[in-house]
């Protein structure tokens, strides 16, 4: 990571009220609730599943943007 890529880093960090030293290392998140949340709309399962695929770049983005060394995504589904 270059200085400016830090110093980036340090401006949002401290935008956003965060502390450094605080941001873990790793994030796992399970996802979950996609199709349902679409089936609560009326719409197809499909339209969850597309809007959580643009979650899942935001978050990774996000955790780019603040540093998060690992992120583990789980997927599961039965249907």
């Amino acid at each position: 990571m270059t200085e400016t890529d830090m110093e980036k880093r340090s401006a949002l960090l401290s935008s956003a009220g965060l502390d450094p030293s605080r941001i873990p290392k790793h994030i796992a998140i399970i996802m979950d609730g996609n199709g349902r949340w679409a089936q609560n709309r009326g719409e197809d399962r499909v339209f969850g599943h597309l809007n959580g695929v643009e979650s899942v770049r935001a978050v990774v983005e996000a955790a780019l943007q603040i540093g998060v060394r690992y992120l583990t995504l789980y997927a599961f589904s039965t249907d």
